[in-house]
């Protein structure tokens, strides 16, 4: 069986000549902005604080505001929460599965954490009836933290595994739900999944989430299926199992209209998640990855100077 983890390593190997790896290393111990993860005890409010540290209830009991302080430690954790919905089994461009790009991504940022000593864990869903791992009623896996290079292949074997043409339909809203009930630690939460529109219940989700957690969005992209590269390729619609027809893929006019929807609602997810203060990405597909890590981290790193 082919290992995921060398293939990402392969990846940023590949992309080493732009600096790319090494810069990727040097970003990301500032998405913490200094903060570290555990909870040690309460201090009364001043001007300067981080209002995301105030304790609301504590600050409602005292009548006056409170912040959480935080020991130190050395360890971070970073959750991914990856969409292996069926539609993710669909091509990226015309060289990668969606797939293949989710697994990739998972993979640059385990890799990066294994790297710095930290700790990974997976959010992933829906799975395969069939994985006798899972007892919840939404078929969400969470494989629990961990540091060794074996737990990132583990993680990468499961992305990769459980993502089915003929599964499920993706249910972003029922991940994200099932990490803000069950997730109590403080992580950098990295959202891998399809390109979807994002409507009020992601937004409230996201919003409940962000309050205790530093989020990194990446949304991967549909290949055109009026790509000219493709022209000669048949191609299935994923979830419905119908074939697109060549000669409808021929024409100039419908391509010109998919690429402005692409291009629309990309904009639209990039509009929606600053409106939340989040920070997020579009992958194109695999080759597109690294470049795109490199991009999300040094827009998160003077997110957190401003």
């Amino acid at each position: 069986m082919t290992s995921l983890l060398r293939k990402v390593r392969m990846r940023t190997t590949i992309h080493a000549h732009r600096k790319v790896r090494s810069v990727l290393d040097g970003e990301y111990g500032s998405v913490h902005k200094g903060r570290s993860m555990d909870f040690d005890d309460l201090r009364e409010y001043v001007p300067g604080d981080d209002i995301k540290d105030l304790d609301w209830k504590a600050s409602a009991r005292h009548g006056r505001p409170l912040i959480k302080r935080y020991v130190a430690t050395r360890q971070h954790a970073v959750l991914l929460v990856v969409d292996t919905g069926c539609t993710m089994a669909a091509l990226s461009d015309a060289s990668s599965t969606k797939r293949d790009v989710a697994v990739m991504a998972a993979g640059v940022f385990a890799q990066l954490a294994h790297r710095h000593g930290d700790l990974t864990a997976l959010v992933a869903g829906p799975v395969s009836p069939s994985n006798d791992r899972v007892r919840n009623a939404d078929r969400i896996l969470h494989v629990p933290f961990g540091s060794n290079e074996l737990h990132i292949e583990r993680m990468l074997r499961v992305i990769h595994d459980e993502i089915d043409a003929d599964g499920d339909m993706p249910r972003l809203d029922v991940l994200l739900g099932y990490v803000a009930r069950n997730v109590r630690r403080r992580t950098i939460l990295v959202v891998i999944t399809d390109d979807i529109d994002l409507d009020d219940r992601h937004r409230a989700l996201l919003r409940r989430l962000d309050a205790q957690h530093e989020i990194l969005f990446c949304t991967v992209g549909d290949v055109t299926m009026t790509d000219p590269a493709l022209i000669d390729r048949g191609l299935r619609v994923v979830g419905s199992g119908g074939h697109v027809p060549a000669y409808f893929r021929k024409r100039g006019a419908l391509h010109d209209d998919l690429l402005a929807l692409g291009r629309r609602r990309a904009a639209e997810t990039r509009a929606t998640l600053g409106r939340l203060g989040i920070v997020g990405t579009r992958l194109a597909g695999e080759a597109d990855v690294v470049p795109a890590m490199y991009e999300l981290l040094d827009r998160q790193r003077h997110r957190g100077r401003s």
